[in-house]
This record gives structure tokens, C-alpha cells and sequence, in this order.
């Protein structure tokens, strides 16, 4: 479900793009806007969306380590320590 939405957030980035580029070079044949000025918009708009990207993964990230919590289930983490534990304990 959590990569659908993340496909769907993908391909809707995706179409918006398309369709501000496609607006950006109908302003410039109609002299509105220099060549330029559309690459200086699509650059900032570019940053924002990874810089918005980045946001979102982090907050994903969070909110995925809040409910492993509150459910009690072990991360990988606690598994290789338990692994590395059991390890140690057989040794001896």
C-alpha cells in the first residue's frame, strides 16, 4: 500500500512536470518568458520538489520507527545484536 501511494505521489509529480513545461514553452513561443528564465524556473521548481522529496522520506521514515515501537516488533538492529549475542554465548 505504502508503495503504491509513493508510486502514485511519483507519477502525479511526474504529469504536473509535463504539464508545466509544456506551458513554460507555450509563454516563451509566445515571447512571454526567455528560454532562460523557463530553465531558471524549472531548476528552482526541480530543487524544491527533491528538497520536498527528502521531507517526506524522512517524515515516512519517522512515522514507520513510530508504529515498529508502539507494536514492539524487533528492527534488524535487534536482530544482529541478538544474532552477535547468541554468537557470543555458544562460544563459551
Amino acid at each position: 500500500m505504502l508503495k503504491d501511494l509513493i508510486t502514485l505521489g511519483v507519477g502525479s509529480a511526474l504529469l504536473a512536470k509535463e504539464k508545466v513545461e509544456e506551458e513554460l514553452k507555450e509563454l516563451i513561443e509566445k515571447g512571454k518568458m526567455s528560454k532562460e528564465e523557463a530553465q531558471e524556473l524549472l531548476d528552482k521548481a526541480k530543487t524544491k520538489g527533491e528538497e520536498q522529496e527528502r521531507a517526506l522520506k524522512e517524515e515516512i521514515k519517522k512515522s514507520l520507527k513510530e508504529v515498529i515501537d508502539e507494536m514492539g516488533l524487533a528492527t534488524k538492529k535487534d536482530l544482529e545484536e541478538l544474532k552477535e549475542a547468541l554468537k557470543s554465548k555458544r562460544s563459551h
